[in-house]
């Protein structure tokens, strides 16, 4: 995801350089995101070699701004091979590209490493002897005490029985952020795949969905704290809340880019829409993306930033 988001960020403002858009278009692909995976992989483990290095300043500064801009100069070669690029044979980037390249190289280990690898991933049994409960043997059963509510399973809970804090909240909206980015990307690139077979190179989106699907997945998220952890209510009773809320929360941030001319979707020419905003063609796939937003949840709630010094 952090891979796409860069490509979006990048291309958008390549693309309003030379034509300005209100729209604010990025680009990017799945194969650029498996590219991303194995590059950010590869330094990663470069990275954790820097106690090796004698010298901080030429690790940071020189080290590893070279392995970065050789891996991504190879992998630009490769993204030129893939189906549908229609390019064959490599192509020397320019100094502005190397120059991009080494300001990534610079972010992606001064800010982004740094903190991502602070996070931990904690299974929910260890999470449970963190927070006081200590596990009953395999087999053995535990008694209730009087009055309880039977355990609900799914979530990490804290001892009050709500929610595991995990992420801060600005993290999760960032996540929340740059997954709308993954899945806007996949469904416009296998859309394009179906409407115009080989030719599909990639997928857009705009960078306005960031903010868009960031703020609406993590109101949703709060919902699903409140109707589950509060409420007792089930997932297909959640559910229709979660819908509702998407659609209105869709329909108000079209309204709002459209008044300013940077709406980038309109659905005029499918049945079952509203003013081109919003459609029930698209109710299949906000279900299931509801119920993935509480396993999504579940699993961010594991999730703690630890920073070190």
């Amino acid at each position: 995801m952090h891979g796409i988001t860069l490509d979006v960020l990048v291309s958008c403002a390549q693309r309003f350089a030379r034509s300005p858009d209100r729209r604010m278009l990025g680009f990017s692909s799945p194969y650029s995101c498996l590219l991303h995976s194995l590059t950010h992989l590869a330094l990663e483990k470069v990275y954790l070699q820097q106690w090796r290095c004698p010298s901080a300043f030429v690790f940071n500064f020189l080290l590893y701004p070279s392995a970065h801009v050789g891996l991504h100069i190879l992998a630009g070669q490769v993204l030129l091979l893939s189906p549908g690029s229609g390019l064959a044979g490599a192509v020397a980037p320019g100094a502005l590209d190397l120059a991009l390249q080494y300001m990534l190289a610079l972010y992606h280990s001064q800010v982004f490493l740094k903190r991502f690898l602070c996070l931990q991933y904690r299974p929910q049994r260890q999470q449970q002897q963190q927070l006081g409960a200590s596990p009953a043997p395999p087999g053995a059963r535990v008694p209730a005490a009087a009055g309880d509510r039977r355990r609900r399973p799914g979530g990490p809970r804290s001892t009050e029985g709500s929610p595991s804090p995990g992420l801060p909240d600005l993290l999760r909206f960032l996540f929340f952020g740059m997954h709308g980015f993954l899945d806007e990307i996949f469904f416009t690139f296998f859309f394009n795949v179906l409407r115009l077979g080989h030719g599909a190179t990639s997928g857009h989106t705009s960078l306005w969905s960031f903010f868009m699907y960031g703020s609406c997945s993590f109101v949703v998220e709060k919902l699903y704290f409140h109707l589950y952890y509060r409420c007792g209510w089930g997932t297909w009773k959640r559910v229709p809340i979660y819908v509702i809320f998407i659609y209105v929360w869709e329909l108000s941030w079209g309204l709002g880019l459209r008044m300013c001319r940077a709406c980038s979707w309109d659905y005029s020419h499918y049945p079952l829409n509203f003013m081109g905003l919003i459609t029930l063609m698209y109710l299949p796939g906000w279900i299931f993306l509801s119920v993935y937003q509480d396993l999504l949840s579940n699993a961010l709630g594991r999730v703690q930033y630890r920073p070190t010094n």
